[in-house]
């Protein structure tokens, strides 16, 4: 009976429950039904013990230095960079837009910030430029499901402690997917570019100029390099990289570029700890949704369903896309992968699959279910940032879906996109 409790979170979410109470209200129910009263306490013991824990620290910190980075300008710094090197291409600050992501994702690893952030400067710059708002907006909130696959990325850190898996593996692996998803936009914007005669952004700036955009970006550039190389170099853990990100984020903005003031502290400590906590007791509800899991032999039944219906691990891979994209439509990459990682991961380890690999191809597709019809969360921070309707940018963006789905589709077939620079840098197997 304990496995009821899966069809009776969904009825939940269906009447439109919160995750974080549906998922600690459905397996209380049917463990309270069974008289298992040493398992709800245990359900709700773990509530608590799945946010005290030292690798979950870097989630907060992680926004907190996306934030002081988003008040600080540095944002900007990263379009002009983008607009100094791509700005004199046909359709050129749709390319910007893309780059700029690019850029972004290595600071924040947030979808949200970077439709945010980037769109409030380039949606109205675009459309001065001649571009419809819907294309605007919709190339806003493709390119902006990049930030959490280029590290530091907030739900591979959720992956990670959820299924035990190395932080930096993971982020790693995320390099050439995210790289990917961002030149096949750019080809995408390209195609349009010259069947539509997009306008061209600004003329051929001079290698000067260049160099001048460059040193402007440089302090914010070298963020990611700070964080990547510290954790690769051995000179600190994922958590304490995150902490050196806010550190360096408040130098930079306070006393290098000094484009924020003391006084604005307060108000990002505070929006930076709201975003916090509620990541933290979604994961920490998902700790105890896990011990149900367990318990109700989930995992199990899932696998001997899905070994049922093929042997083929290749088949199986496109039907748990095909199953992914569909709950990405509908449900946030946090809880998703909260809710379905300890049931899918431990049938395709089983088959073969690297467990990093799998996790890469669940990370990806939930996160470009950020930007999917009909409640993709990028879509409609897009359609607030444009004034936009969100059928009409869903509309727009069905080009930019079509690659990020092919770039799914070739990081789940050719495992080495993903794979081969965590194994050459030793982590992963």
């Amino acid at each position: 009976m304990l496995i009821w409790f899966l069809p009776l979170f969904l009825l939940f979410l269906m009447l439109g429950l919160p995750v974080f109470f549906g998922m600690l209200a459905a397996p209380g129910i049917i463990l309270w039904l069974n008289g298992q009263e040493r398992d709800l306490t245990l359900l709700y013991r773990n509530l608590y013990n799945g946010m005290d824990s030292f690798p979950l620290m870097a989630i907060p910190f992680f926004m907190l230095a996306g934030e002081l980075m988003n008040r600080g300008g540095i944002t900007l710094r990263l379009v002009e960079f983008a607009q100094a090197l791509m700005g004199h291409l046909r359709g050129g600050l749709a390319h910007v837009n893309v780059l700029s992501s690019m850029l972004f994702a290595g600071l924040s690893g947030s979808a949200v910030a970077d439709t945010s952030a980037l769109g409030s400067m380039l949606v109205p710059a675009m459309e001065k430029q001649g571009y419809t708002r819907r294309f605007a907006a919709a190339i806003t909130a493709a390119s902006s499901v990049i930030g959490p696959i280029i590290p530091p990325s907030g739900i591979m850190i959720i992956y990670a402690y959820v299924m035990g898996e190395s932080v930096a593996a993971l982020f790693l692996a995320g390099i050439v997917p995210g790289v990917m998803v961002g030149l096949g936009l750019m080809v995408v914007i390209k195609i349009m570019a010259d069947r539509y005669d997009f306008p061209v952004a600004s003329a051929r700036q001079p290698w000067a100029a260049r160099g001048r955009a460059s040193l402007r970006a440089f302090w914010p550039l070298l963020t990611p390099v700070i964080i990547l190389g510290g954790i690769l170099g051995g000179i600190f853990t994922p958590t304490e990289a995150a902490a050196v990100a806010v550190v360096y984020a408040m130098i930079i903005s306070l006393f290098v570029l000094r484009t924020m003031r003391v006084a604005e502290l307060p108000d990002v400590l505070g929006r930076a700890a709201l975003t916090s906590a509620v990541v933290l007791l979604l994961v920490g509800a998902a700790m105890s949704f896990k011990t149900v899991v367990s318990l109700s032999h989930a995992p199990q039944i899932m696998a001997d369903f899905i070994l049922g219906l093929t042997a083929n691990p290749l088949l199986l891979l496109f039907l748990i896309n095909l199953l992914l994209f569909v709950v990405g439509m509908f449900l946030d990459a946090g809880p998703a992968i909260i809710i379905l990682a300890p049931i899918l991961a431990p049938v395709f380890e089983g088959m073969g699959v690297d467990s990093v690999h799998f996790a890469i191809i669940m990370c990806v597709n939930l996160t470009v279910g950020l930007a999917t019809p009909p409640m993709g969360l990028v879509l409609f921070v897009a359609a607030a940032v444009s004034r936009e309707r969100v059928t009409t940018i869903a509309r727009a963006i069905l080009p930019f879906l079509a690659v990020e789905i092919l770039v799914i589709f070739l990081i789940t077939y050719f495992p080495a996109l993903s794979m081969t620079i965590p194994r050459l840098t030793g982590f992963a197997d």
